[in-house]
């Protein structure tokens, strides 16, 4: 609305918002001055900047948006537009810089490195906050003569999903200061009225015209204020540039700024409804830092203080925040108040109600521990809070849910379908929030959902889920899923195993959960319902649909019609058959879950949620495995202390972790038909993942082979005294089929057959790894069929099933890995090359 040119280049997590610009413009939405925004995309966050800048100076309100290095990217250009008095604004969806190790999560290291800029820094806590004070951010800059950097928590903040109150062009184009608009644009630069910017200043003039911008930053925060006010008076809302939450009369108090408010207000109405004397500063207004607000903040009553950081300054006395506050309250009647700092959730570490209570705590000792972390175990500097077990500080009649998926099966997406149809349709709040890990479309995705009647401020993982469903049936062993779950729960597993093959697979921890905890248990086999329908393996529909069913958040004809109402608005393009495809899914996913009748003993199971443990001939690498490996795979990375790492300070991990996951994440890989085979080697050229390898064997390796073993006479001059085996890795496989769909021969050599059906050929792969010898061959090294016999030097990424990707680096690796070098950017190929603890080079 206040845009009249968007200088943009893409980066995470803040492209979602230069992207619905765009789409705005390219639907030709006006903005308040009647025109459609102009669109500039660039070559990188530098040049975004510098579009951002020169278009200022054109007179155009001009915005970017961006995080981590791409806002350091903007660092120069930013100086140059706040000493210029330009009123750009860049919305920063706030995220970890790249230090020891990249991390495209969420911290306040990036705003924190451009604090010194010149710029104002507005925080927001929320996603209703970004919203409003987006529009406090573009009219203070615009009034103030002050450009303003807003930002919110990468990912917590930005892609959580929530109902909102949205603002009407009507309403914000009453808080314009169109004679402030005015003036900016007649000071623009114009061949009519010629003005030199940005002179070179010799040291006699140059520092004494660097202070004359003092009065504005003095003036600013009482702009600030005003709109803040108007934003009040039009939402009913009572936003200050510190506002304070909790008693009146509190003695202990924290002071932070981001999503961890909402937490914080959580714990704070449990505490003070248990008769505990503790309240929250919320900080706004950053930049310029206004010590008289934070001063008429604070509780008369306050003793001790903690301040949050959500950034490390490595070497610092202490984080930016704390040392902001500790100035403001010296020589001021809090002067005698004690004030600690601390850091939490740097790269978007979960921060639940457990470590805020760990802070109040701290502050209840008589000597509070300063400098300290929460979150983690810091068993080397022992800076770490203790966290204990707490109660549910959720407000009740909240519903919590808990949906394990793997990456592109459709369960992120259902969500979201889910979580807008309860929104749009319900006046229940919802709150929606999507984990990744970084193996891309293979990975296991967690969907934390939450439903209620009153405003749900938990921006922190479900950890006390009424409902669980685990939409991969691999996942049993693999992940601690009941854990989680409340007594009386419901657990619905996407499985096609019935209560005897229950008994043999599930693990005895979560035999136990199910049966101690009195948990409702269902089954429903959505993979073989979406092979029946011809949906593949998208089986997200059905899974939802038994969802509604089983969760009675609404009545379940309703849902049904509000889900082929989705269906239709998704997929209507792709024609009447896909949509008759999706309705058969819902109509199936409704009858589909079986309840199974836990049987009393469950409860005496034996067993408890173990890793797997893995042996290597490279005892390094073992090591390494099941110390990080493991337990990261399992979703159990935040329990490992820093001790863990200290040995890879400086960000090093070793090669070839990857081969240790086994992830067995495929519904069906290739079985190898050796009597159809052309032995062409094309299968293995285009797997991706390296998970389908020719072997030649003599009579002596195939002697000794494993009994599953297949092989047959191996053709070409010189190879008489070979046979000839493609061996194929089930368990590492992704199940993409570029291997069958690439086969020339007349009848095709390999077919997509169940994951079950072909677990035996693991050890036949695994021995021939291990055992078979490289052979001296009359295959050129440079051609397709020659190139295969090669050891690949990457294998069993994190790429998403079928990508080209790592198929053409996997091949560089076999013509030149023994002497290769790899520099990669961030972006997909750093992202399968280099996540940890999966290291597939």
């Amino acid at each position: 609305a206040y845009t009249d040119v968007a200088g943009i280049y893409p980066i995470t997590p803040s492209s979602v918002m230069a992207e619905v610009c765009d789409q705005m413009a390219a639907a030709g939405k006006k903005n308040l001055f009647g025109q459609t925004v102009k669109i500039a995309e660039m070559q990188s966050e530098a040049g975004a900047a510098g579009t951002v800048h020169g278009s200022l100076a054109a007179g155009a309100l001009t915005t970017t948006f961006t995080a981590s290095q791409g806002l350091l990217l903007m660092i120069p250009n930013m100086y140059k537009i706040a000493g210029e008095q330009l009123p750009g604004v860049i919305h920063c969806s706030a995220r970890a810089l790249a230090s020891h190790a990249l991390s495209i999560f969420g911290d306040h290291s990036d705003v924190m490195a451009c604090r010194q800029t010149g710029f104002a820094m507005l925080a927001s806590s929320n996603v209703q906050e970004v919203m409003d004070l987006a529009a406090v951010a573009h009219n203070s800059a615009i009034s103030g003569k002050v450009p303003f950097l807003h930002f919110f928590d990468g990912f917590r903040t930005s892609h959580e999903i929530q109902k909102i109150e949205c603002w009407t062009d009507e309403q914000l184009e009453s808080m314009l200061d169109k004679e402030a608009v005015a003036a900016f644009r007649a000071k623009s630069l114009n061949p009519e009225h010629p003005v030199l910017r940005g002179t070179a200043q010799n040291p006699d003039i140059f520092f004494q015209a660097r202070e004359a911008c003092n009065k504005y930053y003095a003036e600013l925060p009482a702009v600030v204020e005003k709109y803040m006010n108007m934003v009040n008076e039009m939402t009913g809302k009572k936003y200050k540039l510190f506002n304070y939450y909790g008693a009146r009369d509190a003695e202990r108090v924290i002071i932070a700024m981001g999503s961890v408010c909402d937490t914080a207000e959580e714990v704070i109405d449990y505490l003070n409804a248990k008769g505990e004397k503790v309240g929250l500063v919320k900080v706004r207004l950053y930049r310029p830092f206004s010590a008289k607000h934070l001063l008429a903040a604070l509780p008369k009553t306050v003793k001790k203080i903690a301040v949050l950081d959500r950034t490390k300054e490595p070497g610092a006395l202490g984080e930016p925040l704390y040392l902001d506050v500790v100035t403001a309250l010296a020589g001021s009647k809090y002067a005698d108040v004690t004030v600690v700092g601390g850091r939490y959730g740097l790269g978007s570490k979960d921060t639940p109600p457990s470590n805020i209570f760990a802070v109040y705590d701290n502050l209840a000792a008589a000597k509070p521990k300063n400098g300290f972390t929460i979150g983690i175990e810091d068993d080397v500097t022992k800076l770490s809070l203790k966290i204990k077990n707490v109660p549910d500080t959720a407000p009740k009649g909240t519903t919590a849910c808990k949906f394990w998926g793997l990456g592109s099966d459709g369960t992120v997406g259902a969500n979201k379908n889910t979580i807008k149809i309860i929104g749009d349709h319900t006046d229940l709040k919802v709150q929606a929030y999507f984990a990744y890990d970084s193996k891309k479309s293979g990975g296991v995705t967690i969907s934390h959902l939450r439903f209620g009647k009153k405003p749900i401020k938990s921006t922190y993982f479900v950890s006390k889920a009424d409902f669980v469903a685990c939409h991969n049936p691999s996942y049993v062993t693999k992940y601690d899923m009941t854990e989680d779950l409340k007594e009386g729960g419901t657990f619905l597993l996407n499985c096609p195993w019935g209560l005897e093959e229950l008994e043999k697979r599930l693990p005895g921890k979560m035999k136990r959960d199910i049966a101690k905890k009195n948990i409702k248990f269902y089954t429903i086999d959505a993979i073989d319902i979406a092979r029946g329908i011809g949906l593949g393996g998208r089986v997200n529909t059905i899974l939802q649909a038994a969802f509604f069913k089983l969760t009675k958040i609404i009545p379940i004809d309703d849902a049904v019609k509000f889900m082929k109402e989705k269906i239709v608005a998704s997929y209507g393009k792709k024609g009447e058959a896909v949509v008759n495809m999706n309705y058969a899914a819902v109509d199936q996913g409704i009858v589909g879950a079986k309840k199974v009748n836990v049987p009393k003993e469950w409860a005496k199971a034996a067993g408890e949620f173990e890793y797997p443990v893995f042996n290597s001939d490279r005892k390094e690498l073992e090591a390494f495995a099941n110390k990080i490996l493991t337990p990261v795979n399992a979703q159990a990375g935040d329990k490992l202390p820093v001790s863990t790492f200290i040995d890879a300070v400086d960000g090093h991990f070793p090669q070839g972790l990857a081969a240790f996951e086994k992830r067995g994440i495929a519904v069906e890989v290739p079985e190898w038909d050796f009597t159809k085979c052309i032995q062409c080697n094309q299968c293995s050229l285009v797997c991706p993942h390296a998970v389908i390898r020719p072997f030649a064997m003599t009579e002596e390796e195939l002697a000794k082979a494993p009994a599953a073993t297949k092989s047959k006479q191996m053709t070409g001059k010189g190879c008489e005294n070979y046979k000839f085996a493609m061996t194929v890795s089930p368990l590492d496989c992704t199940g993409c089929g570029n291997c069958a769909n690439i086969c020339p021969a007349k009848e095709k050599a390999l077919v997509m057959k169940p994951l079950d059906t072909q677990l035996a050929q693991q050890e036949v792969f695994d021995y021939a790894i291990k055992e078979v010898a490289e052979k001296d061959l009359p295959f050129a090294v440079d051609t397709v069929k020659g190139s295969q016999f090669k050891q690949p030097l990457l294998e069993f990424s994190g790429a998403c099933a079928g990508c080209g990707e790592p198929a053409s680096a996997k091949l560089i690796t076999q013509l030149f890995g023994d002497r290769m070098y790899i520099s990669t950017a961030t972006g997909c190929s750093s992202t399968w090359g280099g996540s940890a603890p999966s290291t597939p080079y």
